[in-house]
């Protein structure tokens, strides 16, 4: 329904401030983004890392929820909102393990946006930010490096999590409507447990 009234119902102004918010976030996330691929960062790849941080972020899911959860009281995405989520996409690049919509997600919640519109703005902000992150890394390996690149099998590539995304989020958000992200939380912690645990064996 959102996507319909952002793309048949543009020109409404509630449409209208939604696309500007969507917009100043990819923004913040492209600038920010660029500067960190400019300053040369990459991420390591130990597991350590990604353990801490799927421990991190499931602990921090199951606080909020039991603190912010079910007292949200923002039924739309507000600027503040809106500017917040697009610097905590940025987390993802910054530290391994890290979910994108996780992170934005829980920003939301933090600041006091209901869990549905917290889903709805993260997971639409993530298709422009998604698809510029993957042209940009296309052409800058166009640029530097001899791609042979199967383009046909990238095009379906593409569709086929296009499709797969949009099924996992229609599912996520009636799973949210009767219930939270506390069921989350503990996956994470589980599976950073389990790392750790890989790690050290």
């Amino acid at each position: 329904d959102r996507v319909k009234q952002l793309t048949l119902r543009w020109r409404e102004p509630e449409a209208r401030d939604y696309l500007a918010k969507l917009f100043v976030a990819f923004v913040i996330t492209g600038v920010g983004g660029l500067l960190i691929d400019k300053l040369g960062f990459e991420l390591p790849e130990d597991v350590l890392p990604v353990a801490v941080a799927l421990l991190v972020g499931g602990v921090l899911f199951v606080v909020v929820e039991k603190k912010i959860g079910d007292r949200a009281s923002l039924a739309k995405v507000t600027w503040a909102i809106a500017i917040a989520v697009g610097f905590g996409q940025l987390l993802a690049a910054v530290f391994p393990g890290t979910s994108r919509s996780g992170a934005t997600i829980l920003i939301a919640l933090l600041m006091g946006l209901r869990r549905i519109p917290a889903i709805e703005f993260t997971f639409l902000l993530g298709v422009p930010t998604l698809l510029a992150a993957g042209a940009y890394k296309v052409f800058k390996a166009i640029r530097t490096e001899s791609v042979t690149e199967d383009w046909g099998q990238l095009a379906l590539a593409t569709a086929v999590s296009a499709v797969t995304a949009f099924v996992s989020v229609r599912w996520l958000l009636r799973y949210i409507e009767t219930h939270t992200f506390v069921a989350f939380g503990w996956y994470r912690i589980a599976l950073g447990l389990a790392l750790l645990f890989a790690i050290n064996s």
